[in-house]
């Protein structure tokens, strides 16, 4: 009997491995007070923390996010893997901020290094299901990641510890398991090259990337918001004190997003897109009422709007740009996609952190929401005037 699995476990681990990076990447959101509390760090040292797993992200995104079309995709898993097993255990023994701060920077790296191939690797294993699952469990593993560790923070022993050991045990599971999983790109000359830092777009995706990209950003500028500010917004807002506000406001916004890939999966992407242009604004709408009337269910509720926008956005923009990839360009295209919508994840709340200390929060969260909602609206109009022009194109063409 063959121990090769087969392609419904291949598709099965990595998801799960997907998954589990993205839940690791939110796992210390809802801890960062106790952080605060155990170390005597600033809100300046929170934002840097924050920051430099974005950017050590970035960094692997832009050096080795398409290594694995020319080493093979098993070996840059394996890298991966281990070294997020690194960086669990520095989350484990961290005792003071520098620790803390190298294990954000490790863990940044190993998730954009992994990011990009376990992507492609799914499209590789399945055309149809691939582009679904890239899309539903980063999502589903920013909620589990949030909420569970908000969980285990608030009702299980050891908070800054448990979350961390878990997490630890499944990666090595995972670096075990990889290497059953069927080698699906030849390697070929030409790694050393690829690590130079560059955008890897194929010609014939980068009409389709721009014209992605103004709903797409606003889409993870939301997401970055949330991961950062969103938690002392509410707290701000509201009074609530609890340890699971951190963790529930992320996944209440990606849950909702994730569900709602789920049911646009069968759509086509240019709805999807629609869909998504105009949820977003209007959530973000909700979520400002809800600010400015200190209500947590209606800001909840603008968060559960906001949550459809931000999937099906994502969903639409990953649905445009896999199918115009190769199969040697895809960890590229993706490595390239993730790099621009990471930017937009991170430099954005940080210019809204830093702003919020002479503007205070809610002001900036007033400016951060217009600009997410002229985004989107300038996506939704461009989308409108460019369908009747296709539709006329396509009555005259011969």
């Amino acid at each position: 009997m063959s121990s090769v699995p087969s392609n419904r476990a291949s598709l099965w681990f990595l998801a799960i491995t997907l998954l589990s990076f993205l839940a690791a990447s939110t796992a210390p959101t809802p801890l960062y007070h106790l952080y605060q509390e155990q170390l005597q760090f600033s809100a300046a040292v929170l934002t840097l923390i924050f920051s430099v797993y974005a950017l050590s992200l970035l960094v692997a995104l832009l050096t080795v996010g398409s290594l694995s079309d020319y080493l093979g995709r098993k070996p840059v898993i394996f890298v991966a893997v281990l070294l997020n097993i690194l960086a669990m255990l520095l989350f484990i023994h961290a005792d003071s901020v520098t620790w803390l701060i190298s294990a954000r920077v490790l863990q940044g790296f190993a998730t954009g290094m992994a990011t990009a191939v376990l992507s492609a690797t799914l499209l590789d294993t399945d055309r149809q299901q691939g582009p679904l699952i890239n899309s539903v469990a980063p999502l589903i593993g920013m909620a589990l990641g949030g909420l569970g560790c908000g969980l285990l923070a608030e009702f299980a022993p050891a908070p800054l510890h448990l979350t961390y050991w878990l997490l630890l045990g499944l990666f090595v599971l995972q670096a075990i398991y990889v290497w059953r999983l069927p080698e699906s790109v030849s390697p070929q000359p030409g790694a050393w090259a690829s690590l130079r830092p560059t955008l890897h777009v194929p010609a014939q995706a980068r009409s389709t990337l721009w014209r992605v990209l103004p709903l797409n950003t606003a889409t993870w500028a939301l997401g970055g918001f949330f991961a950062s500010l969103a938690p002392s917004l509410v707290r701000a807002a509201t009074g609530s004190t609890s340890n699971l506000i951190g963790g529930a406001t992320v996944a209440t916004l990606t849950m909702t997003g994730a569900m709602m890939i789920f049911f646009m999966r069968n759509r086509p992407a240019s709805q999807a897109l629609r869909l998504g242009a105009s949820s977003l604004p209007t959530g973000v709408a909700l979520i400002l009422l809800g600010v400015h009337s200190a209500s947590l269910s209606l800001f909840f509720s603008g968060t559960l709007v906001a949550g459809c926008g931000f999937g099906a956005g994502f969903l639409g923009a990953v649905r445009s740009l896999v199918p115009l990839a190769l199969p040697h360009e895809r960890a590229g295209l993706l490595s390239s996609f993730y790099v621009l919508s990471y930017l937009a994840f991170c430099l954005p709340s940080l210019l809204a952190g830093n702003l919020s200390h002479s503007f205070g929060l809610v002001a900036t969260t007033d400016g951060y929401a217009a600009v997410l909602i002229i985004l989107s609206l300038g996506a939704l109009f461009a989308m409108m005037v460019q369908r009747p022009a296709t539709t006329c194109s396509a009555n005259v063409a011969p």
